[in-house]
């Protein structure tokens, strides 16, 4: 078995996971359809741009070699997991064709020699976002095919893909070396070129090569170097991820995947306390509900953080940072072994990543909105591939091995893993669950042989009063440094534990306030609160819930809450299936009907939810 390079929780090799339940329905639509369909051959549309014919010609500026690159990782993540034959001649054809495409200075684009990003560009004007002169995306369709060739080398173990990642790597490193400034080969200031520290770090965790790391150190300072940038210096001072660059979601999310790879090879604290600071600003200030990061309240761009303070219930998620983030909490995950980044993971994957996946595993949403449509998007649009890519990342972060042996179990839902242990062999690990619909959880322990170890339980934070029985007999519910309740005890063949999460429906409560401030005669500070509107969300157990458009036809509407205990008058009805609906019943109007926020209104194209209600101003 292999897994990830960590010190605080070694992720699993996709190989030793079987996920069923939700998690098994999405893999298992992820590889029937966008797997299976969007690229099966060189003639595939999103391929063949690669082809010598037509990268010769080609002067446009778009991302759409990325696809390659998404496809080959995800495509390499399903076949790793084993039983894909049909996906691994597919992976193994495509792989091999890009790679006789390849350059012989190791260029792999698909741009026209003048526009490459070995050749110095006119100076880029200055745009709010930084935008290079001339609109290019080498760098990041270079990015994303370094780590396609390597999670394909991982999966089907020959040379070839390594070396092809190599090459790639090399060619980056001596337009670096010659005085290329990465951060005028991207826009955003730079954040969509320096995403490359990402694949030049995991280049150098994989092979141990010296100058991948000094690549990777030099996007780093060089990113640091920009002012409008500054990745390194703005975090470490604090600043709200909102105003790194353009606050652009999706590409500081992804940099930060690159930073938390860079600390895991160089050990170096500046990088961690960066990475720590900017994933505590997302965390507290910029996800929805759902744990997707939003944006596109006011001026700021759709896909841009939303000022911190701004509440919109109309405003974006993208698909694309859903992957980014979830990417930055596997590596925080191996990093540390924390249960908080376990905790998002499951949160985002339940919720937003879920929600924009169609059940045919071929449609996905470009955005989603905690209140909006659900809208299908086109054929190219990046973030049907960065859907299928999240998918895949469920396999290796459900379980983990702790630096101690211990074992944890990050995700609940039906499956299994097997996990090494010194002492007992081979663990396996069996939950038995309906979770996320239901919050017990029967973990079955089954180790080659009897051994004392710890096996790990996270707590949701919407958990109340937990309980944990092993064989019957009940153990205090008290979580570790790691945020784990560490069963330790000796573990035989057949021993069961019983994981109890009572789920209650939750209110959820939101403001957005607009205060005008300046500064009087004096010299003294003067805030008045302009304007405030509040609003009320809605959870059971890990899920987010929503309705549909009230009374058929209104997208928004403004409730009084009843006074007294939200349990007289939040109902919850019976669960046929996928998940109880909860009813709201109000004085002011008929009772509204809840349900899980990503089958809302049906999984269809142009359904409706509403995540967040308008509360009535206070007296």
């Amino acid at each position: 078995m292999t897994a990830a390079i960590a010190s605080g929780q070694l992720l699993v090799a996709p190989a030793a996971v079987r996920l069923d339940g939700v998690f098994g329905q999405m893999l298992a639509a992820n590889r029937g359809g966008r797997l299976s369909h969007f690229i099966v051959d060189e003639d595939s549309p999103s391929i063949s741009i690669f082809g010598q014919a037509h990268k010769q010609q080609n002067q446009e500026g778009d991302w759409y070699g990325e696809h390659a690159g998404k496809w080959l990782s995800a495509t390499a993540r399903a076949v790793a997991q084993g039983g894909q034959a049909e996906l691994e001649a597919n992976l193994r054809r495509v792989a091999d064709w890009l790679i006789s495409q390849q350059d012989d200075d190791g260029y792999l684009g698909n741009y026209a020699a003048d526009r490459r990003f070995t050749v110095p560009q006119p100076p880029r004007p200055e745009s709010w976002n930084g935008e290079p002169a001339l609109r290019t995306w080498d760098i990041w369709t270079h990015s994303y095919l370094i780590l396609g060739f390597l999670e394909t080398w991982r999966a089907l173990g020959e040379d070839r893909y390594l070396q092809a990642a190599r090459r790639i790597a090399d060619l980056c490193w001596q337009a670096l070396d010659a005085g290329i400034d990465i951060t005028t080969l991207g826009n955003h200031h730079g954040m969509s070129a320096t995403v490359l520290l990402d694949p030049a770090a995991d280049l150098y965790l994989a092979t141990g090569e010296p100058r991948y790391l000094a690549l990777a150190e030099t996007i780093l300072r060089q990113a640091n170097a920009n002012p409008r940038l500054a990745l390194l210096d703005q975090a470490l001072a604090g600043e709200d991820a909102a105003f790194i660059a353009t606050g652009k979601a999706y590409q500081l999310s992804w940099n930060l995947v690159g930073l938390a790879k860079l600390y895991k090879a160089t050990g170096k604290a500046d990088y961690r306390q960066a990475v720590d600071t900017l994933w505590n600003s997302i965390r507290e200030r910029h996800l929805t509900l759902g744990g997707g990061p939003w944006g596109g309240v006011a001026h700021r761009s759709r896909e841009v953080f939303n000022a911190p303070g701004s509440f919109f219930p109309q405003a974006y998620v993208e698909t694309c940072s859903v992957l980014a983030w979830m990417q930055l909490n596997r590596e925080l995950l191996a990093i540390t072994g924390h249960a908080r980044y376990a905790g998002e993971l499951e949160r985002t994957a339940y919720n937003d990543l879920l929600a924009a996946m169609a059940p045919n595993g071929e449609d996905w949403c470009y955005y989603t909105f905690p209140n909006g449509k659900r809208v299908h998007t086109t054929y190219w649009r990046c973030c049907k591939s960065s859907g299928a890519m999240a998918v895949e990342e469920l396999p290796q972060v459900a379980y983990g091995v702790a630096a101690d042996g211990g074992l944890r179990v990050n995700l609940y839902g039906a499956g299994e893993a097997t996990l090494p242990h010194a002492g007992a062999g081979e663990v396996v690990l069996r939950q038995q669950t309906r979770y996320p619909f239901d919050g017990q959880v029967t973990l079955h322990v089954s180790p080659a042989r009897s051994a004392t170890f710890s096996v790990g339980l996270r707590i949701p934070a919407w958990a109340e009063e937990a309980r944990i029985r092993v064989n019957g007999t009940e153990v205090p519910v008290q979580a570790g440094e790691d945020g784990f309740v560490q069963v330790l005890r000796e573990w035989t063949d057949g021993d069961q534990v019983i994981l109890q999460l009572p789920m209650r429906p939750r209110l959820h409560h939101a403001a957005n306030v607009n205060v005008q401030e300046s500064r009087a005669p004096d010299g003294s500070p003067v805030a008045q609160e302009v304007l405030r509107w509040e609003y009320v969300g809605l959870s059971y157990g890990p899920l987010v819930y929503a309705t549909p458009l009230i009374d058929g036809f209104k997208t928004d509407e403004t409730v009084r809450l009843p006074a007294g205990d939200p349990a007289t008058w939040l109902q919850v009805g019976p669960d046929h299936g996928e998940g109880a609906a909860v009813t709201m019943r109000l004085d002011c109007r008929a009772p509204l009907v809840f349900e899980p926020y990503y089958r809302c209104g049906g999984r269809e194209h142009g359904a409706w939810r509403l995540t967040w209600l308008s509360l009535a101003p206070r007296p």
